[in-house]
């Protein structure tokens, strides 16, 4: 897993106050994310999982693939998902200029309202307020900036599965999830190939881990 932690440390929050890693309540809810899709299959088998459960959750949407795949990304709507902007490209922030990445970033949005504006109107409500996380995590304070002044909120994390480490196995995502997840925490997946193999084993065990706990699982209320 390398040097980034699973769990993110106080100090990384502190010092990137204007970006949401977490909400704050003494409910029992857990807010779970997926990147990088939607992905044939995959996505669709994420949907059905989360639906055993009455789950709902907020998927981070690559431009592209919605392009791609615009019916697996009606299927999330459908299910009363919430939809975040994952960029366009995947692109890597500190690579790229301000400039470029707003309107990469833009781009990706212009595609997910034209798809959300075809379903139905409660989809539409849901997601009415753009959110947005930086691919790889990356993002330059500037870049950060300009976004939250066109109306983006950043959206960051609490806990990472690590299900895209070919290096570590399922049973290993679950206990990073479970292990160190408290009231409140975004947590990350992702509906991708790379991840799917340990998605596919972690996120039901995650599921009924903390559903026979009593928790629920919530879209991100934003």
């Amino acid at each position: 897993m390398g040097i980034v932690p699973v769990k993110t440390p106080s100090i990384i929050k502190k010092l990137l106050p204007d970006f949401v890693w977490e909400f704050f309540t003494s409910e029992k809810v857990l807010f779970l994310t997926f990147d990088d899709g939607p992905t044939p299959e995959i996505t669709q088998c994420t949907l059905d999982t989360l639906k055993q459960f009455n789950a709902k959750a907020t998927f981070f949407c690559i431009g592209t693939n919605i392009q791609k795949h615009p019916h697996i990304f009606q299927s999330i709507l459908k299910d009363g998902h919430r939809i975040g902007n994952h960029s366009n490209t995947h692109l890597k922030g500190w690579k790229t200029s301000v400039k470029d990445y707003v309107l990469n970033v833009n781009s990706a949005q212009e595609i997910i309202n034209s798809e959300i504006l075809k379903a139905e109107t409660s989809a539409q409500k849901l997601n009415a307020s753009p959110i947005f996380r930086p691919p790889y995590g990356q993002i330059k304070p500037s870049q950060g900036k300009a976004l939250k002044a066109m109306g983006y909120t950043v959206i960051t994390w609490s806990i990472l599965s690590f299900d895209w480490d070919k290096d570590i196995s399922g049973e290993t995502c679950y206990l990073n999830v479970i292990k160190n997840s408290k009231p409140g925490n975004i947590i990350v997946f992702h509906d991708s190939v790379k991840a799917s193999k340990n998605l596919k084993h972690a996120l039901p065990k995650v599921l009924a881990y903390f559903t026979e706990k009593g928790y629920e699982f919530k879209t991100l209320p934003l």
